[in-house]
């Protein structure tokens, strides 16, 4: 029998107006939020994706009076069926409790959370620590960030791709029309193989231009070098987020079936081993949960939430766009990240049309998303901002890419300049700005120097070539905001990608104010850089790209001063490769302290 709660309860945003709540369940019995000790209206958006998936976003908004602010506010789920409600409990608590945020003293922020990633899911430390505070009578942190990478579309276990099928079957989610795609019917015989299937140029329709034409070989849409399992159809979007957020779904899996015997020994020991790290992450999911479920919680897409290297260059993009196959796979991921992500960040307010056009799409149990497809990809509204203080802005560098027009396979900005010109509105008069931007706006020199290098030989794919710096218009256009007089006293950018953290601080160079910028990475929640290389990389980059050396004046941030904060424990170390997540405090607006919670249960303070 399948549990009434799939997935879920999740606090997405929360302010004094209205708090959100996403959920999923197997079926469309009544399941309402009451918050204790508050009048409120309640509003529910139902999105049926099963036979046995109902997604909900249940709206709590305020009646009377507003929400009060930065005090925990409990709450209720109000059903006939059966829910253990106290896995959702910290300890002491008979009830989930949440923060709206009114000024802002403490948030979490992370990204990139693969679960096969051998590392420990860094949400477990997360949650611990929120327990902790909880159990003090004190609020924790109170939002939770994540900035990217949510789930890796294009890196996808053996063992995980067996299960979503499972999963797929046990709820009867809808699937769409069927894609041209030559996949085997049996599941273990498509395990390892997807990337040959997935589409790509022949080499007769490439540009004579490139090397790819004479040498004869076919140019992969896809370029992820983990591709082997690539999800493809919407309705293994769907079982994947699924599989990365609830515990109890975990409930409709067969774990002994999740078997693979191949003749290659590597290729029998990567399943082996993912499997391993898989069922370690599975263990551990309760944790996210209760996390989920105690604090307002706001995301933005990178890359892997729909495939690595996405709209990194403007020929990736022709490549893609132009084939309908490609074309379906990142609509797939679009759509799916909408309904799990994406929904809940603005409740609906731009987004909630999206709704009504998934309801249009279906037919017959199953979807046709042609007429969806264009409005996702003309959608123009992924980012957002929350009114606190400091003011929360987040960014999409995905979808607002400036092209290089002289060149299609040069990286393209991370922003074109009607999203930089709004940005620098937003910045402008305001006292303080947590920027929330997926990739470091201020990255590591050596590495983007090893970047550079491998682009100038026609390679950014290779590497990629995904930082701020690597676009002569968007660079230069970021530098000349940052430099200016009336830009925020103090700024904190919160990015991820990475798979490393890192702090630095940022001022611009001759100029009479003291306007800060804080650059803090967090990456990944679970997954992590080369630690030898890593190393190696943070040794270069002293030596290259130290304060004092007169390289800085040939980078194109060369106007900002750049100052690397070392790791408390060693004042050599200024980057760090081990997974976790990042606990960011403030006073008064400034930043206050910076640590990086690990899963392994250390903590990593930087020197501010």
């Amino acid at each position: 029998m399948l549990p009434f709660l799939i997935a879920g309860p999740m606090v997405r945003l929360a302010t004094p107006e209205t708090v959100c709540i996403w959920l999923a369940t197997s079926n469309a019995n009544a399941c309402d939020i009451s918050l204790v000790n508050h009048q409120h209206d309640t509003k529910e958006d139902v999105l049926q994706l099963g036979e046995h998936l109902f997604i909900r976003l249940i709206h709590l908004i305020a009646k009377e009076t507003s929400f009060p602010t930065d005090k925990l506010l409990k709450y209720q789920l109000n059903t006939n069926e059966d829910i253990d409600i106290d896995i959702f409990c910290y300890d002491g608590s008979n009830f989930p409790e949440f923060v709206i945020p009114k000024k802002i003293e403490s948030v979490l922020h992370g990204s990139c959370r693969n679960p096969h990633h051998p590392s420990e899911d860094s949400l477990i430390s997360a949650d611990n620590y929120q327990n902790t505070q909880r159990s003090q009578n004190q609020i924790g942190s109170q939002l939770l960030l994540l900035s990217g990478d949510q789930i890796y579309a294009d890196d996808v276990a053996g063992a995980m791709l067996q299960a979503i099928y499972q999963l797929m079957n046990k709820l009867g989610i809808f699937k769409e029309t069927s894609l041209n795609v030559d996949l085997p019917d049996d599941i273990n015989e498509q395990l390892y193989n997807r990337a040959q299937k997935l589409p790509v140029t022949a080499w007769q329709d490439r540009s004579k231009r490139t090397l790819g034409y004479w040498l004869k070989r076919d140019l992969a849409h896809f370029t992820s070098a983990k591709s082997a399992n690539h999800l493809i159809s919407f309705e293994e979007f769907v079982a994947m987020y699924l599989l990365c957020y609830s515990k109890q779904v975990w409930q409709c899996i067969d774990m002994d079936l999740l078997t693979f015997t191949s003749s290659e020994p590597k290729i029998q020991r990567c399943f082996d081993d993912e499997k391993l790290a898989l069922e370690k992450f599975v263990a551990g999911l309760h944790h996210s949960q209760r996390l989920y479920a105690n604090m307002s919680c706001l995301m933005m897409f990178d890359d892997h939430d729909v495939t690595d290297d996405w709209n990194l260059t403007a020929n990736w993009e022709q490549n893609v766009y132009q084939d309908p196959v490609s074309r379906r796979i990142v609509a797939n991921g679009l759509i799916s990240y909408w309904v799990f992500q994406g929904w809940g960040n603005d409740a609906g307010k731009k987004s909630g049309f999206f709704k009504d056009l998934m309801l249009d799409s279906k037919t017959d149990e199953q979807w046709h998303f042609e007429n969806l497809d264009k409005e996702i990809f003309n959608f123009s509204y992924w980012h957002f901002e929350v009114p606190c203080e400091p003011k929360l802005v987040v960014l999409d560098t995905r979808t607002h890419r400036w092209r290089n027009e002289h060149n299609f396979d040069e990286p393209s900005g991370l922003l074109d300049w009607e999203q930089l010109t709004l940005l620098e509105q937003n910045l402008i008069g305001e006292e303080g700005v947590i920027l929330m931007s997926p990739a470091p706006v201020f990255g590591v020199k050596s590495i983007e120097a090893v970047q550079s290098a491998f682009n100038f030989f026609g390679q950014p794919l290779l590497v990629d070539v995904e930082n701020w710096m690597a676009h002569e218009g968007a660079a230069r256009k970021l530098m000349n905001m940052f430099r200016r007089a009336d830009t925020p006293v103090e700024t904190l950018i919160l990015s991820g990608d990475v798979h490393y953290s890192f702090c630095f601080s940022v001022q611009a160079r001759f100029s009479q104010r003291d306007n800060r910028i804080w650059q803090l990475t967090a990456s990944g929640i679970k997954n992590e850089f080369p630690t030898k290389l890593l190393s190696i990389l943070d040794k270069l980059d002293s030596w290259f790209y130290g304060s004092k050396s007169p390289l800085n004046f040939f980078t194109k941030r060369w106007q900002m001063k750049v100052s690397r904060h070392p790791v408390a424990h060693d004042n050599k170390k200024h980057l760090m490769s081990l997974s976790g997540i990042s606990l960011i405090k403030l006073e008064n607006g400034k930043l206050e302290s910076y640590q990086i919670l690990h899963a392994n249960g250390e903590i990593t303070d930087f020197v501010l």
